[in-house]
């Protein structure tokens, strides 16, 4: 066995054993992320854009219900319109009609009175139809009167035929109610007796 005296001289020579006390142990890193502080940077924008989210849904809401209750309001005033206009839509031709009302009142207070003159009472009457027949024009009322035209059955009703030497056949002989159109829209009908033409042997002539 050799002396360990004889190794002295290639101690300068070797390594120093390594120290592996607690002094030298490389230091741990501090900044290390740890896992569960890594996850919460990532929770923070998911929990920003909730709140968003839920903010835009109260403001969608709330903008429903005011459009809904304008919807609702506009329903109603439309409703009442259109019940105001049903209403009072004639009140106009009902001014206009009651001038010939308070003469027609006149007329009749008249007719009670002991002199009485029968000429002068029909002249009365003559004066208060005219005076109804041009407020209603007034108004877009027109008089359908077809004696002695060509029969329209879009016009006319022919409630009979009767032969005539001076009317043509398919021409209205005789009016016998008048009829009346609003603005070019037929109200009724003329009722007429039309025409057939020359009288046959035997057949009574108008």
């Amino acid at each position: 066995m050799k002396n360990p005296a004889s190794l002295a001289w290639f101690a300068p020579l070797m390594p120093e054993p390594a120290d592996l006390s607690a002094e030298n142990q490389p230091a741990s890193d501090s900044n290390a992320p740890m896992p569960e502080a890594a996850s919460a940077p990532a929770a923070e924008p998911a929990a920003d854009a909730l709140t968003v989210a839920k903010k835009e849904a109260a403001d969608n809401h709330d903008r429903y219900l005011r459009l809904a209750a304008d919807l609702e309001n506009f329903r109603r005033r439309t409703v009442r319109e259109k019940d105001e206009l049903r209403q009072f839509a004639a009140s106009r031709v009902l001014e206009d009609l009651l001038p010939a009302l308070d003469n027609l009142a006149l007329g009749l207070a008249a007719t009670k009175a002991p002199n009485a003159d029968l000429k002068t009472l029909a002249g009365g009457v003559e004066l208060v139809l005219a005076q109804l027949k041009s407020a209603l024009a007034n108004h877009g009322l027109k008089e359908i009167c077809p004696a002695g035209q060509t029969f329209d059955p879009h016009q006319h009703e022919a409630i009979s035929h009767a032969p005539s030497a001076d009317v043509k056949a398919e021409h209205v002989l005789t009016v016998v109610r008048t009829g009346y159109s609003l603005n070019g829209r037929l109200l009724r009908p003329a009722s007429v007796v039309v025409s057939s033409g020359k009288a046959k042997q035997g057949e009574k002539v108008i």
